[in-house]
């Protein structure tokens, strides 16, 4: 599966109109940072995805294992139909998926807090390295498979008295983080 790079223009014209003020006008700034997803069994969840990958400039989502997968009315409803103009492709097997984007250059990095990751503040990307960072499920976070395989762990240092954040929240900081070094390529 996967999804073609044009963009429908109802759906530009609708996420234009939504924008205040109206002097806003998309950018096609990509960045080489892509998603690999596992286990998004939540519509929300990876609605958000979507539309945070519109938001930053992500260059392609990779739904693996369970994930929930467009066409998906739950999840267009959430996504805003941005999931018309991100592209993504499932496989079932996020190892697999792993492997493969790791001998297209990928640089493998997990968003899991562990006794070896470290803070997200540490990393540092050249701006024109290509990254793929690897999301884990809310319930069971990222496999132990995936973590041996990752070139880093990352985690994002936490202040208050939950020891945890939603999935896409953590995504978007570590997205930040990591399109800013990115953006003098």
């Amino acid at each position: 599966m996967g999804n073609p790079q044009a963009i429908d223009p109802d759906c530009l014209r609708t996420l234009i109109a939504q924008v205040r003020p109206l002097e806003y006008y998309p950018t096609v700034n990509i960045f080489p940072l892509c998603y690999l997803a596992v286990d998004f069994r939540t519509p929300s969840n990876v609605g958000a995805l979507f539309r945070l990958a519109d938001a930053l400039g992500i260059e392609k989502i990779y739904l693996t294992g369970t994930s929930i997968t467009p066409p998906n009315p739950k999840l267009k409803r959430l996504s805003r139909s941005t999931e018309q103009s991100v592209p993504f492709a499932y496989w079932e097997s996020p190892i697999a998926m792993a492997a493969e984007l790791r001998e297209q250059g990928y640089r493998l990095i997990c968003l899991e807090v562990g006794t070896d990751s470290i803070e997200l503040d540490a990393l540092e990307i050249s701006p024109s390295e290509k990254a793929c960072l690897i999301l884990g499920s809310e319930r069971e976070g990222v496999a132990t498979e995936l973590l041996e395989m990752a070139d880093e762990v990352v985690h994002i240092p936490m202040r208050g008295i939950n020891a945890s954040m939603n999935v896409v929240t953590a995504c978007a900081i570590a997205s930040y983080a990591i399109t800013r070094q990115q953006k003098d390529a």
